[in-house]
């Protein structure tokens, strides 16, 4: 069985753009011509390779595929440009957890985008899911806390990112009047990333307090937490980053207790490419420069 080419970049952008009809609109062919090469490379693989729902998902069968059309591309940009030919950009995607998003990770990035033919298509999530991400082909490299490599993949190290349990003094004199006690800790607000950030619950259980308990406040972006923080909606686990100023000045204070350390690793594929290797060796350079050893 060949697997052609023409048809693996569709899926990968019928994937992409989460529709039918958008990929046509990209790829300037009709949607009933989309249908059509989706048809045909399913025909070709024996296999379902797209759940046509709105937005389209891929199959398990699929990432095999879109992971391929992937590094296609990625081989032919390389190609072109070691022998001088004009090339379109490329798309790179990345995973990467919210907070390294919000504080260094864009600075690498924009580094490379100012002088090679490279767009990055940016996929965010909790460090502990980003790896799935690389698995199911989405991705060429992330930001995770996986330290063992996933199947086809390599890691390097980056960093830890320290993360410190602050509040208001305020709020500190209206709930926690006299300390961060268990009893108290145990009824005072938090401040929670969703309902799959852990930080929070990590640290309350360190001192012997139930991580379920006690009201809590979801703000899902990292910025937005940390004003949330800043502005006496509740206590919360802050980096260094977000932070530093506000304890500085005084309109933060440390609750005490050990901080949360988050090891951070860099995991891309293990595919020769000039490009993404130029990737790699920017975010990790950024990555070693800002976090903790």
């Amino acid at each position: 069985m060949q697997l052609s080419a023409e048809l693996a970049r569709t899926l990968a952008t019928v994937i992409d753009e989460g529709s039918l009809d958008a990929a046509a609109r990209r790829l300037h062919i009709t949607p009933s011509a989309v249908s059509q090469r989706i048809r045909s490379l399913e025909e070709q693989t024996g296999r379902v390779l797209l759940v046509r729902a709105k937005p389209v998902r891929p199959t398990e069968a699929a990432h095999a595929v879109v992971r391929y059309a992937r590094q296609l591309a990625l081989l032919e940009h390389d190609a072109l440009a070691e022998l001088g030919a004009e090339r379109a950009q490329v798309t790179i995607p990345l995973a990467v957890n919210a907070d390294s998003l919000a504080t260094w990770f864009l600075a690498p990035l924009a580094r490379l985008s100012a002088s090679r033919a490279v767009v990055f298509d940016l996929h965010r999530d909790d460090q502990d899911f980003t790896a799935a991400l690389l698995e199911a082909g989405t991705v060429m490299g992330a930001v995770t806390s996986r330290s063992q490599p996933v199947a086809g993949c390599r890691v390097v190290a980056l960093g830890t990112m320290r993360y410190e349990a602050v509040a208001t003094p305020e709020f500190v004199a209206r709930r926690l009047p006299e300390g961060p006690t268990a009893e108290a800790l145990a009824v005072a607000p938090r401040v929670d990333f969703d309902r799959r950030d852990d930080l929070q619950r990590q640290w309350l259980e360190a001192r012997g307090v139930a991580g379920d308990t006690g009201p809590r406040h979801y703000v899902p972006a990292s910025h937005d937490f940390a004003v949330a923080v800043a502005m006496g909606f509740g206590w919360g686990l802050l980096p260094g980053f977000q932070s530093a100023a506000a304890l500085a000045s005084g309109e933060l204070v440390r609750l005490g207790a050990p901080p949360v350390d988050v090891p951070l690793h860099w995991q891309q594929w293990n595919l020769r490419s000039a490009l993404l290797d130029a990737v790699a060796d920017e975010v990790v350079a950024e990555g070693r420069r800002v976090l903790t050893g």
